[in-house]
């Protein structure tokens, strides 16, 4: 078994480990949308499919939806009321 030598870095690889580094994106790229990894209560995720099923939508865009209203347009939490932008 031959010696080998580790691979050296480029210089970018190594700026991009420094910790003050821009930080990567996470998730995947699908066209000109981000994919996320979401957790959702099986209670609410029923009723998510359920109106899905009724307004003839996938779930994924009644999730985005949602998203979209709530930060476009503010989100009421317990009376507490917060603007979008």
């Amino acid at each position: 078994m031959a010696i080998t030598r580790p691979k050296a870095k480029n210089a970018e690889a190594f700026i991009a480990a420094a910790p003050d580094a821009e930080p990567k994106p996470r998730g995947v790229r699908k066209g000109n949308k981000q994919q996320i990894s979401l957790t959702i209560a099986p209670g609410l995720l029923m009723k998510v499919d359920e109106l899905a099923a009724e307004i003839g939508q996938s779930r994924a865009a009644v999730i985005n939806l949602a998203i979209h209203r709530a930060v476009e347009h503010g989100l009421s939490i317990d009376g507490l009321r917060k603007q979008g932008s």
